[in-house]
Order: C-alpha cells, then structure tokens, then sequence
C-alpha cells in the first residue's frame, strides 16, 4: 500500500501496489493538469476527504469527472461519472513521493490526436 495526498493533505489517497505504468496524456485537459496517471479498479483505491474538500470538473462527454482539492487545487484522480461495479479510475501519481515511484515506466499518450501510445 502506498499513500500520497495533495499539498495541503485535504486529500489522502491509498493506492494497493506502485504501478506498472504511468501515462503521460497529451489531451486539452491532461497537458494542462500536467498529471502522470496510473489506473486501477475503483474498489482498490481509497480517497479520503472531508465532506466539501474536494471539488470536481467534468468537460466534453462528460464520461469522467477530475477531482481536486477544494484548498491547494491539486487535481488528485478522475473517476467515472456512471459507476459499473468495479470501474477503472486513474490516480494521479505526482501526489507520491517520487522515490515510491521511481522505476516505473512512463508511456506517452496522444490522447489529443490519434488516441495511440507514441512509445
């Protein structure tokens, strides 16, 4: 188990494993979030926030909804808007400490154009 947060600590996320793999996506809202995801089945994740610490954005399908923190703006993960059993979601790995994280592969997404890894 490893855990990170956002800056001020308003939101904690426990992730089950260091993850295989990392994606660095390069659509509107990725680039800009400036966000290095890994996924993993909802259920596996615990996010722990008081009630109105975090805040959320959803944009063009409206599919996925961003979460940050309410405080210090860290966007923390995205989960699905319509839940289906045990969906995947995405954690963004920069809430942990780089040493958790150093070895793991980073695989470059076009998520802005062609919707296939450049690696």
């Amino acid at each position: 188990m490893l855990e990170g947060s956002c800056h001020c600590g308003a939101v904690r996320i426990t992730i089950p494993r260091k993850p295989r793999r990392i994606t660095s996506c390069t659509c509107s809202i990725c680039r800009r979030y400036g966000a290095l995801w890994a996924y993993y089945p909802s259920g596996t994740v615990r996010v722990r926030a008081a009630r109105g610490a975090s805040e959320t954005y959803t944009w063009g399908d409206h599919s996925i909804r961003f979460v940050r923190c309410a405080t210090c703006g860290c966007v923390t993960h995205w989960k699905p808007v319509r839940r289906a059993g045990d969906a995947r979601m995405g954690v963004n790995t920069r809430l942990f400490d780089p040493a958790a994280m150093s070895g793991v592969r980073v695989r470059r997404f076009d998520g802005a154009v062609t919707w296939r890894f450049l690696d």
